[in-house]
């Protein structure tokens, strides 16, 4: 079980880099800095008592589905604001006025996006997930820990139990392998 010190020892390390993933899903600071509060208290609150091994997990695992339930909410949010601001403006006293023509998805967002783009990005990324998922298991770790988590090269080489130059030719392996195997896809990032 994981002693006040070490659990609040773990939040402090871990602040920065869930700050800085948060604000990589969802553009804004604000918001960030909310997920990662509300992913901690929900860690501190739920999983206080887990070992201190099993905290670095279930933190990241808090953290992924507190982003998933902002951009729902968020989702939620934009969809009647836009639909009742869109509707402010319409004149629905003329014979020809359709509310179809009134509602006007924002540039940038994906309402906007035409369905080939969608379509494309879907694929590109699927593409992508069954190459990581190709690597071989340690490259995989090593890929995902340094790239995805944002961990530094020390932090990985204790995670994975390997020396730190371990970690740099795996990590380069993998990005080499990955870009070669996109690339014979037609996919250039």
């Amino acid at each position: 079980m994981a002693t006040e010190k070490e659990l609040s020892d773990f939040l402090e390390n871990v602040e920065r880099r869930a700050f800085k993933q948060a604000v990589y899903a969802v553009r804004k600071d604000e918001s960030a800095l909310d997920i990662v509060q509300d992913a901690m208290i929900k860690l501190a609150d739920k999983y206080g008592d887990k070992p201190a091994a099993e905290l670095p997990l279930l933190f990241q695992r808090i953290l992924q589905n507190t982003i998933h339930d902002y951009f729902r909410r968020e989702k939620v949010r934009n969809t009647w604001v836009s639909l009742f601001s869109n509707l402010a403006g319409a004149r629905e006293d003329s014979e020809d006025f359709d509310i179809l023509e009134t509602f006007e998805s924002e540039d940038g967002s994906q309402a906007s996006e035409s369905s080939a783009d969608k379509v494309e990005r879907d694929q590109v990324l699927t593409a992508i997930d069954t190459e990581v998922q190709k690597l071989p298991t340690r490259q995989r770790e090593a890929f995902l820990m340094r790239y995805w988590q944002d961990m530094d090269v020390a932090e990985t080489a204790a995670a994975m139990g390997c020396s730190e130059g371990s970690v740099k030719t795996h990590c380069s392996r993998a990005t080499h392998a990955l870009a070669h195997a996109l690339r014979a896809k037609g996919i250039t990032l």
